[in-house]
């Protein structure tokens, strides 16, 4: 039985710098690779742009997801959900797992942005219950964010069973630190650097992090350890810091 599961969450800044002053996906992808993750929740993945092929030479020809996940993670999952004239980005899941069935639920709450919530099943070795992995990245705003949780609460609520391995990671936008609350109220989750600091990974700006922004929640799975990846490699290739878990099933 797979015992370990290493999974972490990234907002990749749709594969750039902060402050886009520099096209960083190929060192995104060695330093992912080199985490040796079974699970990737990725935030602001750019699925196609008409003109950064045209800006930038060594720009990928595969959508990013694919590009991240090549060599690496034989299955992923792409929620489209910010789409304009040149392209689209959203959400993804890379793992090493099969994915049995996948939906990316539109839970936009105000027309300047468009959020979606990535939801996979799937199949580990000997498992005889599904993995839920939910992939999310909330709005800016409190009232939003609000909304969104309520709609994620109401999906897991009807379509995962409570006895079944529940994985929820991203970019919650919640710097004031309310979600936790509502969520373990609602579905009796808990955050992995809460259950092993006291309190959420401060992953924003990754140069010298402050805010709590990324976070994973978990159910029926045990927290093993949680690390946030930071300092100077890592700042270069996102506005982000990665944060990761080592979980194990109860």
């Amino acid at each position: 039985m797979t015992e370990l599961i290493h999974v972490a969450t990234f907002n990749i800044h749709k594969g750039f710098s902060q402050f886009n002053r520099r096209l960083a996906v190929h060192e995104l992808r060695d330093k992912l690779q080199a985490l040796n993750l079974d699970i990737v929740f990725l935030q602001e993945v750019q699925g196609h742009h008409t003109h950064h092929n045209l800006r930038y030479k060594n720009w990928p020809s595969k959508p990013q997801y694919e590009f991240l996940a090549e060599a690496a993670w034989a299955e992923f999952a792409y929620g489209k959900n910010a789409i304009y004239d040149r392209g689209h980005h959203g959400n993804a899941i890379l793992t090493r797992y099969s994915i049995t069935h996948w939906d990316n639920e539109n839970i936009s709450s105000n027309r300047s942005e468009n959020r979606g919530l990535l939801h996979c099943e799937l199949q580990l070795p000997n498992w005889i219950s599904r993995l839920h992995c939910i992939n999310v990245h909330l709005g800016l705003l409190s009232r939003w964010r609000k909304k969104q949780l309520q709609a994620l609460s109401e999906r897991i609520n009807r379509l995962v069973p409570p006895n079944e391995p529940l994985i929820i990671a991203g970019d919650f936008n919640d710097w004031r630190r309310q979600a936790s609350d509502e969520l373990a109220r609602s579905l009796n989750v808990t955050e992995v650097f809460e259950t092993t600091f006291g309190r959420p990974a401060r992953s924003y700006p990754s140069a010298f992090p402050l805010l709590h922004l990324d976070r994973i929640y978990v159910r029926a799975l045990e927290v093993k350890d949680a690390r946030v990846y930071h300092g100077r490699a890592w700042s270069m290739i996102s506005d982000h810091a990665p944060i990761a878990a080592t979980l194990v099933r109860v």
